[in-house]
């Protein structure tokens, strides 16, 4: 008892010091973590932390580049940790660890991967940290994996994402999870088609009614600079079949010039890959990026949707100031995150929540927040009262959805250009819980 109540202690002296969270619901400090990249804080985390029947997951690298998991009830300060038998490269800041849980409790870990066969693993029990040994899922190309991502499907089945193949020259691959036998079956062979000429790096939702919604952009090499337009997909069967927004059938796979474009954005615009997208209860897309438009010097965060049959949208947050330019390979050091982006009908209006990362506001966590995406208002507020170097956000998708709380990874991380190491100890890996309600409700703005 003595225990826990100093840690509420510490929480409380957090929200008034002004030296770690600001205008947040709480903040747990889970363990200590990895911070000399940006591994443990990337947005393609899918994901860092997951919640189910009251308890929730959280998995991260640790200083000796061990991977950890940590447990607890929602809702408690306490967490219980195990530094499991697996290690990974935490140097390369691709190499982020997925986690996912099912619907039967077991959790599901994938690790360790930039072009590398496949790290995969379930726990030995239902909410339990213990591991079993390393398995296959399918055994079929599974030697060239990365960007591994979980997603939950409606009655408990998961779906995992992975590239087969390198930077500009690969193919999106699509496995899913029977709860009932236990067993994965490849869905999808190459579901967008480079042509050996190119990839697709992509971001995906599913929404309450189980269909699942698929952005990407292309890259032509290995180079950033090379990313291009956003185009879309969505299919209603669990991946087997796709098709456009106005219901089109795709013959698959869907290639260059097959794909349905939400937005056309030319090469050397500063767009950047592997962001986020959101469906909300009525099944619409959002999809959050940034870019530079032509004419202007300063990349800007864009959210691009279709909440109507009227044909896609595009809208330009415009609140940045300072210009900046991607080219080269490998992890960049960028002065702003990727963004994450949550949407939910207010009334008769689109609500937005947009979760970031900017240099101009010190590299806290922020949050701009829409409650009518038609008129563009955004009010910005900071979420962190410190800088968190490099991070970007990832949060526990199924806590969102089915309670609509946002639970954030948090943590400060460094990020040298190229895939550098930044000589530093590691940093507390903490959860800080933000309650939107207040915003739901708020009918005036």
């Amino acid at each position: 008892m003595k225990l826990l109540f100093s840690l509420l202690v510490v929480i409380c002296c957090l929200f008034v010091s002004g030296t770690g969270i600001a205008d947040a619901q709480t903040i747990s400090t889970v363990a200590e973590g990895w911070a000399g990249n940006s591994v443990n804080a990337v947005i393609f985390r899918k994901n860092s932390i997951a919640s189910w029947q009251g308890y929730q997951f959280i998995a991260f690298y640790d200083q000796e580049k061990n991977v950890v998991l940590g447990k607890r009830k929602l809702g408690s300060a306490v967490w219980d940790t195990r530094k499991t038998q697996y290690q990974g490269d935490a140097t390369d800041a691709h190499r982020s660890i997925s986690l996912i849980v099912d619907g039967a409790g077991y959790l599901h870990l994938s690790w360790n991967h930039h072009g590398n066969a496949l790290n995969y693993v379930k726990s030995l029990a239902p909410a339990s940290l213990e591991l079993g040994e390393k398995t296959a899922m399918t055994g079929r190309k599974e030697d060239n994996v990365t960007y591994p991502e979980f997603y939950t499907l409606a009655g408990g089945d998961l779906l995992f994402l992975y590239r087969d193949g390198s930077s500009g020259n690969g193919n999106l691959m699509i496995n899913r999870y029977e709860l009932k036998t236990g067993r994965w079956i490849q869905v999808q062979d190459g579901l967008i088609d480079g042509e050996g000429k190119r990839n697709a790096y992509w971001q995906m939702a599913t929404d309450a009614r189980g269909v699942i919604h698929l952005s990407w952009v292309w890259r032509e090499s290995p180079d950033v600079a090379s990313n291009h337009d956003m185009c879309y997909a969505r299919s209603a069967d669990g991946g087997k079949t796709w098709e456009k927004s106005d219901g089109e059938k795709y013959r698959l796979p869907i290639t260059l010039a097959t794909a349905e474009y939400a937005c056309h954005i030319p090469q050397q615009s500063e767009l950047i890959n592997q962001t986020s997208m959101f469906a909300d209860k009525e099944g619409r897309p959002f999809i959050a990026t940034y870019w530079r438009e032509a004419g202007q010097d300063v990349p800007q965060y864009h959210v691009i949707y279709k909440a109507t049959a009227e044909g896609w949208k595009t809208v330009n947050l415009g609140f940045r100031k300072t210009a900046f330019s991607l080219s080269g390979t490998g992890t960049k050091s960028i002065p702003i995150s990727r963004p994450q982006i949550l949407a939910w009908k207010q009334g008769n209006r689109q609500a937005t929540a947009l979760i970031f990362r900017d240099r101009e506001r010190g590299d806290k966590a922020s949050v701009a927040i829409s409650t009518n995406l038609l008129q563009g208002h955004w009010k910005l507020k900071d979420l962190t009262g410190t800088s968190l170097g490099a991070w970007e956000p990832s949060y526990d998708t199924e806590l969102w959805k089915n309670n609509g709380i946002l639970n954030l990874y948090i943590q400060k991380v460094l990020q040298v250009d190229s895939e550098g190491k930044a000589n530093v100890g590691p940093s507390p890996v903490r959860v800080l819980e933000y309650r939107l309600t207040k915003y739901k409700n708020d009918a005036k703005n």
